[in-house]
């Protein structure tokens, strides 16, 4: 029987071989997402990744975390990553104003959000002057964000002797704040109530001073985009799911175990407070911000003569955002 069973199934496969379409459709489309910052404003992917999105949408997606956004946009233009989330910075624009063929297809963080936090006897912003401010890197998306509130309260480093210094990423930049290496810098929230029992002290909430900007966007090659439509409009769809995973209260326990667990935190609690924050920060919608990236292109234009005659609008390519809309996906939350 067992012979005769075998003999049937092998005549009808090698009768009726499976086509390669088939035989593709099976696999889950394999992508590389890169990211280079160590925060909260990263949790949609965490969360994407633990709780099943992107191998709910037929992905098979590999997260890698690189040291700068610089070193994270040289991967996506050498094809080593085919997407990087990155918010409107000197290195996206700088590889645009080079001829790289870049695009923002998502806008996951569509304003200005963290805090800067400086030490106890810095009152106001005009105590800024003479003091020395740390960043991640020169033109990097936390300078950035450092001068674009600089910008705000009319403060330029130059003229008001900023000392602005390249110290490293969160962790490290909360470390040099509370042993006095520095005299401030741009945090994420989850970094920030430490400091704050320490004595140290939130000087602005970015996202109250109403700056326009493009924080945590999606990024990936013009050409990728031709070759692998399907392939990014599935890592969005997932990105919104996980979104509404984050916005539902239901699952703060989940969310949380997520972000302890890809910010190496010691304890689950010490990720509430990134887990506040992620539930306001992140839009639905998913649209990238032109305004935002129009006023960071006029920051940077300061710096790069270049990126002066970028357009914001031939930044982005929003047409699967806009596919979605149409599919009712922003309307949806997942069971």
């Amino acid at each position: 029987m067992k012979n005769r069973l075998f003999f049937f199934v092998t005549s009808f496969f090698l009768l009726h071989p499976p086509s390669l379409g088939s035989l593709l459709a099976a696999s889950p489309a394999r992508t590389v997402i890169t990211y280079a910052d160590f925060s909260e404003k990263q949790g949609v992917l965490f969360v994407a990744q633990d709780h099943g999105f992107f191998r709910k949408n037929d992905l098979d997606v590999q997260l890698v975390y690189m040291r700068s956004g610089a070193v994270a946009m040289s991967a996506l233009l050498g094809g080593d990553s085919d997407l990087n989330t990155s918010s409107a910075s000197g290195a996206v624009f700088g590889a645009i104003a080079g001829g790289a063929d870049v695009v923002f297809v998502a806008g996951l963080i569509n304003k200005l959000v963290g805090e800067l936090v400086v030490s106890p006897e810095i009152k106001t912003p005009s105590d800024l002057k003479g003091k020395t401010i740390g960043v991640v890197s020169i033109g990097g998306g936390v300078w950035v964000f450092t001068m674009l509130a600089f910008d705000h309260w009319g403060l330029e480093p130059k003229r008001d002797k900023i000392n602005i210094r390249v110290i490293g990423n969160d962790p490290v930049l909360a470390q040099s704040i509370a042993n006095r290496v520095i005299d401030g810098a741009y945090l994420n929230h989850a970094y920030v109530p430490a400091l704050e029992r320490q004595g140290f002290r939130v000087l602005a909430e970015l996202g109250k001073l109403g700056i326009p900007f493009q924080g945590t966007a999606l990024l990936t090659r013009r050409g990728y985009l031709r070759s692998s439509r399907d392939t990014v409009e599935k890592v969005l769809r997932a990105s919104v799911q996980a979104i509404g995973f984050i916005q539902d209260p239901s699952n703060k326990a989940g969310v949380m175990r997520s972000l302890a667990k890809w910010l190496r935190l010691p304890r689950v609690e010490d990720a509430l407070e990134g887990y506040e924050s992620m539930q306001t920060i992140f839009d639905p919608r998913i649209y990238p911000s032109v305004e935002g990236i129009r006023n960071t292109i006029r920051l940077l234009c300061t710096t790069n003569r270049k990126i002066c005659s970028l357009k914001a609008e031939d930044a982005v390519d929003d047409s699967i955002v806009k596919k979605l809309e149409k599919d009712g996906v922003f309307g949806s939350r997942p069971r």
